[in-house]
């Protein structure tokens, strides 16, 4: 387990506001959890998140307020859409002895043969895994070795995973992480390409036909009513 610290500061949330602490470079947050009331503070943008960088959402952290840790995981981050900047940060307080679930990221580690040698496309379809396992066996991320997609047919499913000691994956076993994309041939590319032919006027054959006999019976029945 590796060993993460985060400094915060307790705030009064009634009168500090929001937006003046975010315009400081500061990013509200809530700790709650195991044995605790829901603290309010505040930290750092910059520090959490570079720790959010190497943690994740996956490794103990020692959130340090006002000179006393917790051993809490990040919950949930909250970004501004526009600068992509944290804006709110959840930490879930955690008890050291018991088993927690949480997600792990998932980090694609060597070189495909099917990239290397067709030229095909590596594409990873799931970016983590859900795991239960005790706060001290969490990781940040779980490495998966790509060097079995010699092919374009090879994928790398949930159960290839190396589990690190002592944790239990969650996830569907035959969920797909990462498989090999061929490469488009020239006639797809050349097809993309090709321009979309406009369509002549459609002729509305019933209703035209419907109109000329329509007419046509009224022209009979004006004829006999002579």
């Amino acid at each position: 387990m590796s060993n993460f610290t985060l400094a915060a500061a307790a705030r009064d949330a009634a009168n500090e506001k929001s937006d003046a602490l975010r315009a400081e470079g500061k990013v509200p947050a809530v700790m709650y959890g195991f044995d605790t009331d829901p603290t309010n503070v505040t930290i750092d943008r910059n520090d959490l998140e570079r720790l959010y960088q190497n943690a994740g959402t996956s490794s103990v952290v020692d959130l340090d307020i006002n000179g006393t840790a917790h051993n809490v995981l990040i919950q949930d981050l909250q970004r501004d859409p526009l600068t992509d900047y944290i804006v709110h940060a959840d930490f879930r307080r955690i008890d050291m002895s018991k088993k927690v679930e949480t997600a792990v990221r998932l980090s694609l580690v060597g070189v495909a043969p099917a990239v290397k040698d067709l030229g095909g496309t590596l594409v990873q379809a799931l970016e983590e895994v859900d795991v239960e396992a005790l706060p001290s066996a969490l990781v940040s991320e779980i490495e998966v070795d790509v060097s079995k997609l010699a092919t374009f047919d090879d994928v790398i499913h949930v159960s290839d995973i190396a589990v690190p000691e002592g944790m239990e994956i969650l996830t569907e076993a035959e969920q797909t992480i990462a498989i090999v994309q061929e490469p488009r041939k020239v006639e797809d590319l050349e097809a993309l390409d090709a321009p979309i032919e406009e369509g002549g006027e459609a002729e509305i054959v019933g209703e035209k036909e419907g109109g000329e006999e329509g007419a046509s019976e009224d022209a009979k029945g004006g004829e006999s009513d002579e």
